[in-house]
């Protein structure tokens, strides 16, 4: 049976990822790196580069919403919201969200996260009035690929700012190399797991192996007795992070017991949040939580 070819962002979130390959003896999965985030995990599942992600909430379930067929929600990873900082250049003239309205927000690629939330941002400050439909279509946007094309972009001055995850990023501000100047978190769990729905891409079987294999290293993880000192030393060795910033994002991150699990309501809702940014525009005959998941494979929960 061909390994499931599993694309991941290689961040802190990833850990228990990680660990669970690291451990894989038998290798039945194999990772694929994607530091351009959620939108290029997207691209790789619809080019055939990937079978499974491990991706952001928002962009996949818009993805689907706007009719990709190169994948299906199959479970959960991440259950708290993920905090997307507001980064500027360094010595630009920005230092406030509101300062940044009529601007060009720089973006890893279309249908990132980094697009979503930036619609969402707009959103909550309210920089259209409410008879807007389409916030998202409103704003400019520059693509710039990955973090290192943000940070460039913010201190070149072809952008205004960029967002992207609050601790990812921190590395840049303690050098001085760009500047936080707010934060947005998602209104959603952050995380969730799609996979194509092909069971010669994706075989079922394979698919709920991985997820419950996955399951059990994303409980330990999520263990007091991990969270005391193991996880610190597996990030500081695998990130580099300093363990103040460690032990903060440790104290306001949760994982779930079941990685094959899926809350219709958080489907529902997500959805109801990205129609308001002008994200999606909900069908004539409304949204359906089957589009959405893979019920051979996902367990579906209220």
């Amino acid at each position: 049976m061909p390994l499931l070819r599993v694309g991941y962002v290689r961040e802190h979130f990833a850990s228990p990822l990680l660990q669970f390959a690291d451990d894989d003896k038998e290798t039945t999965f194999v990772l694929v790196e994607h530091p351009g985030g959620t939108g290029s995990l997207i691209a790789a599942l619809e080019k055939d580069e990937i079978d499974l992600a491990i991706a952001l909430t928002d962009p996949l379930i818009a993805g689907i919403s706007r009719g990709s067929n190169a994948y299906k929600l199959i479970g959960t990873y991440v259950t708290t919201p993920l905090n997307w900082a507001v980064i500027t250049g360094k010595d630009s003239s920005f230092h406030s969200i509101s300062s940044l309205m009529n601007t060009t927000i720089g973006i890893s690629r279309p249908g990132s996260g980094s697009q979503t939330m930036a619609a969402v941002m707009a959103l909550q400050h309210q920089w259209f009035p409410q008879d807007v439909t389409d916030v998202a279509g409103s704003l400019d946007f520059k693509v710039n690929n990955d973090i290192h094309g943000l940070i460039a972009s913010v201190n070149d001055g072809s952008t205004s700012a960029f967002m992207w995850e609050w601790f990812t990023t921190k590395p840049w501000i303690d050098r001085g190399e760009a500047r936080f100047i707010g934060s947005v978190p998602t209104p959603w769990p952050s995380w969730l797991i799609a996979a194509h729905p092909s069971p010669d891409r994706a075989p079922p079987n394979s698919v709920d192996s991985f997820l419950k294999t996955l399951s059990h290293y994303v409980r330990e993880f999520d263990s007091p007795e991990r969270r005391s000192q193991d996880n610190i030393n597996f990030i500081k060795e695998r990130f580099q992070y300093p363990e103040e910033d460690i032990k903060a994002w440790l104290s306001t991150v949760g994982y779930p017991s079941d990685c094959g699990s899926i809350s219709r309501d958080v489907i529902m809702k997500t959805l109801s949040v990205l129609e308001k940014a002008g994200v999606v525009k909900r069908p004539e005959t409304g949204y359906d939580v089957n589009d959405f998941v893979n019920a051979q494979i996902a367990r579906l929960t209220d």
